[in-house]
């Protein structure tokens, strides 16, 4: 299996790197706003370009020199994605010119001794084509004017020398992967858990909250399994959340809950179930996603003692006890205590979330079940389960033909889905159950 080739985008703040990553995977996936340094970690997504696929970095505005420790990080971050990349493109502003923080990231590009494709964007007319030869002075080498905004100018020019000795890549991701989101309110300490599973600072990590913008995607393989971690936003009471750059990093976080396989919902031990923790839980829940509860920071818990993770799993049953379906698991990002259980609990739930029963032994079920506790007469009507069947997976999902569809109450549609846990499992998983009438001469 070949390796797809890695391109990063590098530019200092405000150029538009994230725009032209957008534009070459089609559709709006960074996070795009006039401010700089919106994006602040490195973002990975992949392009297709005359039938060659490979990755696109998509790297924080780099300022050398910048002391800020948000600034630090991010040029961090873009000097790791050109050490990891095959071939950098360095995104220019041509509407401002040669800028001096362009000249010091050319130096630094320079050193990097990888193909480097100098990107004159924002050329949306043909009279900002006179900037171009500005941009000599930087010698990265012959410049290519773009418009990442409209698409217009040379993307496809830049597109075809990039990717001239790329070969075209078939069957890239054959391997199955179980695509996991780690999701949360801002500070439980995500973004550590991922640096310590990937064990690189692949996301920056700080204490100052809401750092994570964007929901970073990162390729990790653990006993020869591979896996998709998706790192997202923290998620705030709607009405904390503010219009722009920090709406929209919250819209993807929980997109990327719909997007992924297994959600692993990250609450911090120090600081108890709040009410944005049953939120969170009931988005992964309503989309139908396997599920993990991981308590993080369990290291800060003093006078632990061998009944205090009961306890705290009491506690969860009582504040969320619709939960009651998912593994708990109490880690530590900082000390790496049981993070490897992350990986373990999600093939685990992955395979009861794609399990599949047999309609014979379903039904079985179904009708020990109604024999040992039948419902109760509605006005002298009972209802009777004629035949179940499953119909998808992730979630699992039944459905019961019955006689009247108004005589199955929420209290027996829970009996059944308790009963079906008992006998298959499904742990880790929502079930869905949906009920449709079919006529029977014998109905009551």
């Amino acid at each position: 299996m070949k390796r797809k080739p890695i391109v990063a985008i590098v530019g200092r703040p405000n150029v538009g790197k994230s725009t032209l990553v957008n534009r070459l995977i089609g559709h709006r996936n960074s996070i795009v706003d006039d401010r700089p340094g919106v994006t602040r970690d490195r973002i990975y997504f992949d392009v297709e370009w005359q039938n060659k696929i490979f990755t696109v970095i998509d790297t924080g505005g780099i300022v050398p020199g910048d002391e800020d420790e948000i600034m630090l990080s991010i040029y961090d971050q873009a000097k790791i994605a050109c050490d990891e990349a095959d071939k950098i493109i360095f995104v220019v502003d041509g509407k401002d010119g040669v800028h001096p923080v362009d000249e010091d990231i050319a130096n630094i590009l320079r050193q990097s001794d990888k193909p480097v494709f100098l990107a004159v964007n924002k050329l949306d007319n043909p009279d900002s084509l006179a900037m171009m030869s500005d941009f000599y002075s930087l010698a990265i080498g012959e410049p290519i004017g773009i418009s990442a905004l409209h698409g217009s100018g040379g993307v496809g020019d830049l597109l075809d020398a990039v990717t001239s000795d790329f070969e075209i890549i078939e069957d890239v991701d054959s391997e199955e992967t179980i695509k996991i989101a780690i999701v949360g309110r801002p500070n439980a300490g995500k973004s550590s858990i991922v640096n310590a599973l990937l064990n690189e600072d692949r996301v920056i990590v700080s204490d100052i909250s809401g750092t994570t913008r964007d929901s970073i995607d990162s390729r990790i393989k653990y006993h020869g399994k591979e896996f998709i971690i998706v790192d997202t936003a923290g998620i705030r009471k709607k009405a904390k959340v503010e219009w722009g750059v920090e709406k929209f990093a919250v819209d993807r976080a929980i997109r990327s809950i719909r997007d992924c396989d297994v959600a692993v919902l990250v609450i911090d031990a120090t600081q108890g179930i709040s009410d944005q923790d049953k939120k969170i839980s009931s988005i992964i829940t309503e989309a139908g996603k396997g599920l993990i509860v991981a308590v993080n920071k369990w290291d800060l818990i003093e006078d632990k003692k061998s009944n205090t993770i009961n306890q705290f799993d009491l506690k969860i049953a009582n504040e969320i006890p619709f939960l009651d379906f998912a593994p708990k698991i109490y880690i530590s990002a900082v000390t790496k205590q049981r993070l490897n259980q992350i990986f373990e609990k999600s093939v685990e739930v992955y395979e009861q979330c794609t399990k599949r029963v047999s309609t014979g032994l379903l039904n079985k079920v179904i009708n020990e079940a109604y024999v040992l506790n039948p419902p109760q007469s509605v006005k002298n009507a009972r209802l009777k389960i004629l035949y179940t069947t499953q119909i998808n997976v992730q979630p699992p999902s039944f459905v019961l033909f019955v006689n009247n569809e108004e005589l199955l109450k929420d209290h027996y549609k829970r009996y059944i889905e308790n009963k079906l846990r008992e006998a298959f499992g499904f742990f880790g998983t929502p079930i869905r159950i949906s009920v449709r009438s079919r006529g029977d001469k014998n109905k009551k």
